[in-house]
């Protein structure tokens, strides 16, 4: 795209409003079929029928099933048309994710790994995956009564392609920043360019809320191939299956310019809990959250033979602390679990 053209698209954003000019229906300038892939826009078609029963003929020429998709008006190909089945990096060189594997804890540390992925955003997803696996540890057990080995990755693989998929697809593309996806020893970061919507916080990530995606028509290819859902349920399911993993929920930081998901390892290390002068009881209270999830505070009074006031102080010091998380909508519904 000319720098003039995208200086003066840009100039009408911020005069008629952010949400008036999206960029995956806008039509891609300087774009033809010749830039389009067409054994990946089979592949999805097929792909889709799989998954979600999409009723296309797979076929009908690219044109036609562009056209049907939406993403072509007028013979002419929209930038979503070009994310999802060309070669982005001709037209837009934001559109591709660093992937980094630091040393250690901190941005200061040792890159181990650098890696710049583009192609279109269906390969983006499955190659930043296996960036996210060459770089993540997987443990292995055996279980009694079991003949084969356990395995369990360190993150759970349903919550990395829900956020990997919702930071491509709900990116500001309008934006010269990158998706991010920064791993250290005890977290992993995912960089997200661009705002919440309108009247939004990361508070209402956690909550029940509908879905605005920004980019609806990459949003609904994703859908059509079961790589995000369409009711405003990600995050809610992100929180779900990491705590089921036995990690913290994961961390939502709204930083002006991006959203960054945070996903980190279980604080509850020996190391960490030392520095916390927890009490001989509330040790022993956190073992038992690990393998049974939750706990009141009459099972706590029961497990230690304390009174329910001593149990109460003993659980509120944990939650202050942000080891464990209250939940619950009365006294008599007040759970605790692992924060």
């Amino acid at each position: 795209m000319l720098k003039e053209e995208l200086l003066r698209l840009i100039k009408q954003r911020e005069t008629e409003g952010k949400d008036t000019l999206r960029f995956d229906n806008h039509i891609c300038e300087g774009a033809s079929y010749d830039d389009i892939d067409e054994k990946k826009v089979r592949w999805f078609l097929k792909k889709a029928k799989t998954e979600r029963g999409l009723d296309i003929d797979e076929s009908l020429p690219i044109e036609e099933i562009l056209m049907r998709l939406k993403l072509a008006r007028n013979k002419k190909l929209t930038n979503a048309a070009i994310l999802l089945f060309g070669k982005p990096q001709n037209f837009f060189i934001q559109s591709e994710v660093k992937c980094i594997r630091f040393k250690g804890t901190d941005v200061t540390g040792k890159m181990v790994d650098l890696k710049p992925i583009g192609g279109n955003v269906i390969d983006q997803v499955i190659e930043a995956e296996k960036f996210i696996y060459d770089h993540i540890n997987m443990t292995a057990w055996i279980e009694s009564g079991k003949m084969e080995r356990q395995e369990k990755w360190e993150y759970p693989p349903k919550a990395i392609r829900e956020v990997l998929a919702n930071a491509i697809a709900h990116r500001d593309y309008w934006s010269v920043s990158k998706v991010q996806i920064r791993i250290f020893d005890d977290r992993m970061e995912f960089w997200n360019p661009g705002r919440l919507p309108k009247g939004w916080t990361v508070k209402t990530l956690k909550e029940k809320h509908e879905s605005i995606p920004r980019n609806p028509l990459i949003a609904r290819c994703f859908f059509w191939i079961k790589y995000v859902e369409e009711v405003g349920t990600g995050t809610n399911k992100m929180i779900r299956w990491c705590i089921e993993w036995g990690l913290p929920g994961p961390d939502f930081e709204y930083t002006g310019t991006s959203l960054v998901v945070t996903f980190r390892k279980s604080k509850l290390t020996e190391e960490y809990l030392e520095t916390l002068n927890l009490n001989e009881r509330q040790m022993k209270a956190l073992e038992f959250l690990k393998e049974h999830k939750r706990i009141t505070s009459k099972k706590y009074a029961d497990l230690f033979e304390i009174t329910d006031r001593m149990a109460r102080n003993d659980l509120i010091e944990l939650v202050d602390k942000n080891v464990i998380i209250q939940k619950g909508k009365s006294k008599k519904t007040t759970y605790y679990e692992i924060f």
